[in-house]
């Protein structure tokens, strides 16, 4: 590492950006685990849209991939409309 001052403002800045990506990203999954194990399709309905607002914020901040959003929300749709 180079002892610049702008190189450590850097460093400071990539490590907080990077706890802040891990924290969302976490977040996000924890979310979409839930939705996963629910078997209502009542309760499932009505947490769909605010994962679905997860993804797209982490694909907005470039933390994941448009592309892997897209799939992620595809897949989960999926599976909330083939609820009994």
């Amino acid at each position: 590492m180079a002892n610049h001052k702008a190189t450590k403002k850097d460093v400071r800045q990539s490590r907080a950006r990077n706890e802040r990506n891990r924290y969302y990203g976490k977040t996000t999954r924890n979310a979409m685990r839930d939705l996963k194990k629910l078997t209502d399709k009542a309760a499932a309905t009505e947490n769909l849209p605010e994962v679905l607002s997860m993804i797209d914020k982490l694909a907005k901040r470039n933390v994941i991939h448009k592309n892997k959003a897209a799939n992620l929300k595809s897949k989960l749709t999926l599976k909330v409309n083939a609820l009994a």
